[in-house]
């Protein structure tokens, strides 16, 4: 889409579109379009270098180097080693994986896992599965502004609990966690702690060795990748099984051939997004505030999440007397 400079607004430094019929995509907690740049990066191994990267021959090789290469970027974004990276198709595997993996590789030392109420369904829905295979899973309730009690998280930890994971920002109110105490304390605790981290991978500072993250979740398609990639973070010596099972695929972490077009554009994605996190989200928190400080001189509007411990790119209101969906 071309605009006019007639057509914009400037406040702070930051562009807005003026003629209330040009179209603006909002929903980029569901999806980003790919980046260009990404794109560019992506094309090569459609039909030129289209190997498999189990294959020892020519092909093979080259597609086995730009997977390596694709996982020290995406690696460099959490501070995590090569071998603790692993890709999948998505963030939701991911968050599958780790539930049940963790679930069926530790079950001798116990079978209770917590979770916070705000967990995206891919978390709550394989806990609810667990359920009905013996494990007992307790939901963390959360205040009003989306976060849970640290205090309570600890009284909640239990000498057979296994594992804990709450979500580093949601995706629907866009509050942050204090990721870094949560992992402290299940440090502390002795406890896996899993975090998913699809809706703040790229968008929000992250070191899973100073944050004290046993597994992390990401996704490619919520910072201008592709869509049908993810992967997920597992801190060398954590006991899990995998989901998928066949090949010695992915440090025989996840068996199946690999997408590697879609991880070399998840990589693309990842390097510039390392270099313009900090820019997008100063631009991103100004039109943020301006939009919720606007919306809410509406008379019965409220915000949902936190006020300032939120996603750069997230507002979230609700409206008295008008229905959600319309």
């Amino acid at each position: 889409m071309s605009v006019a400079k007639s057509d914009l607004n400037s406040y702070n430094g930051v562009m807005f579109l003026s003629d209330a019929k040009m179209e603006v995509y909002m929903d980029y907690a569901a999806t980003t379009p790919v980046d260009p740049r990404v794109l560019k990066a992506m094309k090569p191994y459609f039909n030129e270098k289209y190997g498999n990267t189990r294959s020892l021959h020519k092909q093979g090789r080259e597609a086995k180097e730009a997977l390596e290469e694709a996982r020290n970027a995406v690696a460099g974004l959490m501070n995590a080693e090569l071998n603790e990276t692993v890709f999948m198709g998505s963030a939701t595997e991911s968050n599958n994986t780790v539930l049940k993996g963790i679930a069926y590789a530790n079950k001798k030392r116990g079978k209770h896992i917590i979770v916070s109420a705000i967990e995206h369904h891919s978390v709550l829905e394989s806990a609810r599965w667990l359920e009905k295979q013996g494990y007992e899973i307790t939901h963390l309730p959360v205040d009003n502004f989306g976060r849970i009690n640290l205090t309570q998280l600890e009284n909640t930890i239990r000498k057979d609990t296994i594992l804990v994971s709450i979500i580093h920002a949601n995706n629907e109110i866009g509050t942050i966690q204090d990721i870094q105490e949560i992992g402290k304390i299940c440090k502390e605790k002795d406890v896996y702690f899993h975090s998913d981290a699809a809706q703040s991978f790229g968008k929000l500072p992250i070191d899973v060795k100073k944050m004290n993250i046993d597994l992390c979740s990401f996704s490619s398609h919520k910072m201008y990748g592709p869509k049908g990639v993810g992967g997920l973070y597992i801190k060398n010596g954590t006991n899990i099984e995998p989901l998928l099972h066949g090949g010695g695929h992915e440090f025989k972490k996840r068996a199946s051939t690999l997408n590697v077009a879609g991880i070399v554009g998840f990589a693309e994605a990842a390097k510039i997004q390392k270099e313009e996190m900090e820019s997008d989200a100063k631009k991103q928190i100004i039109i943020r505030d301006k939009l919720i400080n606007d919306l809410l001189n509406i008379d019965d509007s409220h915000l949902n999440g936190h006020l300032t411990e939120r996603l750069p790119n997230n507002v979230s209101l609700w409206f008295a007397y008008i229905v959600g969906e319309s």
